[in-house]
């Protein structure tokens, strides 16, 4: 427990060792995966685990741990036929976080952002624009690029090493072209990019 707690704000340490220890439900943290922040599952032998990417930002990894924590309260109340990221799950959700969401907690940009994603919460954070952006403002700071602070015809590169071109922007995200096969992608406004400065 002590690896959780020294990853969130210590204004929160009360609640969350409240929670903690109030449910058996195991926490760990693990290397950062790309497709999610955390998740929760319940295992082969029975036992109910929590898994959160290791960060540095506090209230992202706060705001990943409630989330999982409401999964797991929500099965054990409605019984495990609900949808994951349903009314029940967003109801828990709502409530866990309810006594967090206080500027003792989060900054008062964060809130403000936060008052507004709780209204109705989505099955990923990363889902949420505003909130994404308020929270990177809070992660260390590095040479990462996001999709939307490019011009149409940038290009740029993914972890994997392909190379797309920026089109235009269709309703809520980019279409964009890989440049090896003149395929078409979509790409979220958020996502981390390099940009490649020239090209021959």
């Amino acid at each position: 427990m002590t690896a959780v707690l020294d990853s969130i704000p210590t204004t929160a340490i009360t609640q969350v060792k409240l929670y903690l220890s109030s449910w058996d439900v195991g926490v760990k943290i693990v290397s950062k995966r790309k497709t999610k922040h955390g998740d929760y599952r319940k295992t082969v032998s029975g036992a109910h685990q929590i898994t959160i990417n290791k960060g540095s930002n506090p209230y992202r990894f706060l705001i990943t741990l409630i989330h999982e924590l409401a999964h797991f309260v929500a099965f054990q109340e409605f019984g495990y036929r609900i949808q994951p990221h349903g009314k029940e799950w967003k109801m828990t959700f709502q409530k866990l976080m309810l006594p967090l969401i206080n500027p003792t907690v989060f900054p008062e940009s964060l809130l403000a952002v936060l008052a507004l994603h709780f209204k109705n919460p989505k099955a990923s954070s990363d889902t949420d624009f505003k909130l994404v952006m308020e929270l990177s403002k809070f992660d260390p700071v590095t040479d990462k690029t996001y999709v939307f602070e490019l011009e149409e015809g940038a290009f740029f590169s993914i972890p994997d090493g392909r190379e797309f071109k920026l089109g235009k922007k269709r309703i809520k995200r980019f279409e964009c072209e890989e440049i090896s096969t003149r395929k078409k992608y979509i790409f979220s406004p958020h996502a981390e990019v390099a940009e490649i400065k020239k090209r021959s």
